[in-house]
């Protein structure tokens, strides 16, 4: 499994590099399948009263299906666990119904 980690607005430090990773290859237990993550890290664009605002976007590719979740928070790592957390949902939901058939 290949990722892809691109910032928008602020610099990848490697502390930021290595908990995406961490994140990313923990969904290969809920599906061994995933070839490749394009995973976006950064500021929102949106004005707001106070405050920073991060998003995280992750476009996972398994089969010939693509899974595309985008999450933000006052947190950067909190971004980055809601789009893991929806991932691994949408991802068992996804196996659960291939297995049916």
């Amino acid at each position: 499994m290949t990722i892809n980690i691109n910032t928008r607005s602020m610099e990848l430090t490697p502390a930021i590099k290595q908990y995406v990773e961490e994140k990313m290859q923990s969904l290969e237990k809920y599906l061994d399948s995933i070839r490749h993550i394009d995973v976006e890290v950064g500021l929102a664009n949106g004005h707001h009263n106070k405050g920073d605002i991060y998003e995280c976007k992750a476009n996972v590719q398994v089969g010939g299906e693509t899974f595309l979740v985008e999450r933000d928070a006052e947190d950067l790592y909190k971004a980055i666990d809601k789009v893991k957390d929806h991932l691994r949902e949408s991802l068992t939901q996804w196996k659960k119904k291939m297995e049916e058939r």
